[in-house]
């Protein structure tokens, strides 16, 4: 009964989820995609949970989200090129902030909340 510790009137499992202490941490897309799973698809949460797939899944999808977004600003930016940063700060602000929310729209849309899960996602 050690992995089984006693609480009140239940017993209940005692799972511990190993985790590499080399493992990057879930950065913004990462947790998206483990929230949504979470929130849309609790049972296969559990079952990927349990089985030690969640957090190397969300890392996948993480790194494939930021390399789409990384390249999309890079092609929205050479098709409607910023202001002068210089001149007109302002403008080269909306300007960007206009690129990132569209980039991440893309990205949520394309990669974050699309239920995928083959074994190359």
């Amino acid at each position: 009964m050690e992995n089984y510790p006693p609480t009140q009137m239940f017993v209940l499992p005692n799972i511990i989820l190993s985790d590499p202490p080399d493992a990057e941490p879930l950065n913004h897309y990462g947790m998206m995609r483990k929230k949504f799973l979470k929130a849309n698809y609790p049972a296969h949460y559990g079952k990927m949970l349990v089985h030690e797939e969640l957090y190397p899944h969300c890392r996948i999808v993480q790194q494939q989200a930021q390399e789409r977004f990384d390249g999309l600003m890079e092609h929205f930016a050479s098709i409607n090129p910023p202001p002068d940063k210089v001149i007109d700060g302002l403008a080269w602000a909306s300007h960007m902030v206009m690129l990132k929310d569209t980039a991440e729209e893309i990205v949520r849309d394309e990669l974050i909340f699309k239920l995928i899960f083959n074994k190359s996602i």
